[in-house]
């Protein structure tokens, strides 16, 4: 595992963070209902094997299965996240065009690779939004990036204002730019060693368009290809100062209609997926347009406070070598 914060040492302890904690998920969530007309809903953390509503992420992480003595209907998931769900709701709910919801989202994916970003538990704010077709366009994209930004901005402001010993270092405007943009400035290195790169150069950025296979032949990162249109998706990224290197707080975009879910499936070569309930659905035209992602609680946490560690600002379960290097760093798990 590699680490980079030997001589670290906390700003607040166990209990000020704790508090510190529910002062910036109880702020961020309302101010981002407010910026987005959302409001909050119930959500599962467990849905049925076989139906296309888990999320596939990467394609490769195996959800959580089980069997339940009451339900003889198959296998039961946990969820890896709610972002097929969350459109299914909408329509559900008869939610308008400009309205939308969001929830919190808890999920466990067990091919994590822990390190200090990364963990078994997942914790989020997802939400998601119905458009009109005409909305499915880069210009509603980059307006409602710019209103999860201020919704940062001024939760920095507002921790800032608490915790003085903390500055604020997020920059006026967030930097928007696409994967393949991005290449082409850094061709020579990694798309993570690209992202550090345009994070500490930009202080914040949102990388756009990612999913599709870029002209050097490698993709940006990977995507399901059932739920963000590849085209009209991106991630949030800060500079962490802590750990010196990009930090992703969120993954968000318009998502797949009839037919750009169709030409992404072929291009995943996940064609059967198109005789799920959810994705015929989609395919029929049964579902409402929407725009949505998911804004990690424990990632930005971590950066508003300043953490080394995930663990330091989220109870969970780690192997004794990540336990043993925290240690050495200072670093105090939850």
């Amino acid at each position: 595992m590699k680490t980079i914060t030997e001589g670290y040492s906390p700003t607040l302890n166990l209990i000020e963070t704790e508090i510190a904690i529910k002062v910036i998920k109880d702020y961020f969530e309302d101010e981002l209902s407010k910026k987005l007309n959302l409001i909050r809903v119930s959500a599962p953390i467990l849905v049925r094997s076989g139906k296309g509503l888990n999320d596939n992420l990467n394609g490769v992480e195996r959800p959580v299965a089980f069997d339940a003595k009451s339900i003889e209907e198959g296998a039961i998931e946990v969820v890896q996240s709610l972002a097929k769900w969350k459109r299914i709701a909408l329509g559900r709910y008869k939610f308008k065009a400009g309205e939308g919801l969001y929830t919190d989202m808890n999920a466990i994916r067990r091919d994590e690779d822990l390190d200090d970003t990364h963990s078994l538990y997942v914790d989020q704010w997802d939400w998601e939004k119905v458009i009109d077709k005409e909305e499915r366009n880069e210009e509603i994209l980059i307006k409602t990036v710019n209103r999860i930004y201020e919704v940062f901005k001024s939760t920095e402001a507002l921790v800032t204002e608490l915790y003085p010993q903390f500055e604020e270092i997020l920059p006026r405007k967030i930097f928007f730019i696409t994967s393949q943009e991005l290449e082409d400035r850094y061709p020579s290195i990694t798309s993570k060693e690209r992202e550090d790169k345009i994070a500490e150069e930009q202080g914040a950025v949102f990388i756009m368009k990612i999913g599709e296979v870029l002209d050097s032949g490698e993709k940006h990162d990977g995507r399901a290809p059932d739920y963000d249109d590849w085209s009209l998706n991106g991630d949030i990224i800060f500079w962490n100062p802590v750990l010196k290197k990009a930090f992703e707080v969120s993954s968000m975009g318009v998502r797949v209609d009839e037919k750009v879910l169709r030409s992404q499936l072929k291009a995943s070569g996940c064609e059967d997926r198109a005789a799920l309930e959810y994705h015929k659905a989609v395919l029929e035209g049964k579902l409402p347009y929407t725009i949505g992602g998911g804004i990690g609680q424990s990632r930005i946490c971590m950066f508003f406070l300043r953490k080394a560690h995930i663990g330091e600002v989220q109870a969970g379960i780690w192997p004794e070598d990540i336990i043993e290097s925290c240690e050495r760093r200072g670093i105090v798990l939850l």
